[in-house]
């Protein structure tokens, strides 16, 4: 890996952290090349402005989202297994990425239009490889109740891990609610 994308990742993660804590507008560019080891000004060398960054966060990790769901769609053996995964998939993403989370749910408004569209567009994608599982499982399940189910255990599992303390119970108790909030009743 060169010199670049590597800055880029500790920015991107740095830029997280700071934006979870203090917010997009309450974090400058100096604060994100000082928790980097760098300069304010260099931080411009690898994003064209603040905005660039926040939009490069968001639209990436909703990617990694995309690609990882599709994945587990595409080599789960059948649908009951590919829910599972997926509620496996996005609680280890819960898990991991709580200050993203915080980001996407406090920032993307900051995004301008068209950056923000892009995300919204990659969630909307997300979101329908869970509605699709949940449908085919249920074919007498309509696709609006299907979303909206697929939006609530989002909310259950990207909301717990800000205050959850061990990664392993918590992944156990999560996976289990958001499994038994999917069950048909």
């Amino acid at each position: 890996m060169t010199e670049a994308p590597r800055t880029r990742d500790v920015m991107l993660r740095e830029a997280a952290r700071l934006f979870a804590a203090q917010g997009f507008r309450g974090t400058s560019v100096n604060d994100i090349g000082t928790a980097c080891g760098i300069s304010g000004p260099a931080v411009y060398k690898h994003f064209p402005s603040k905005d660039a960054l926040l939009a490069r966060l968001l639209s990436d990790i909703s990617q990694q989202l995309v690609d990882g769901g599709r994945a587990v769609v595409d080599e789960a053996p059948d649908d009951v297994s590919a829910l599972e995964q997926l509620v496996a998939f996005h609680t280890d993403f819960a898990l991991a990425e709580p200050d993203v989370i915080r980001v996407q749910d406090r920032d993307l408004s900051s995004l301008p239009d068209a950056d923000r569209a892009v995300v919204r567009r990659l969630q909307r994608t997300y979101v329908e490889l869970w509605t699709g599982v949940l449908c085919r499982l249920d074919g007498s399940l309509p696709v609006e109740v299907a979303r909206l189910r697929a939006h609530a255990v989002f909310g259950l599992l990207n909301s717990t891990p800000h205050s959850a303390r061990g990664r392993a119970e918590a992944r156990r108790q999560l996976s289990s609610m958001a499994l038994r909030a999917l069950a048909r009743p």
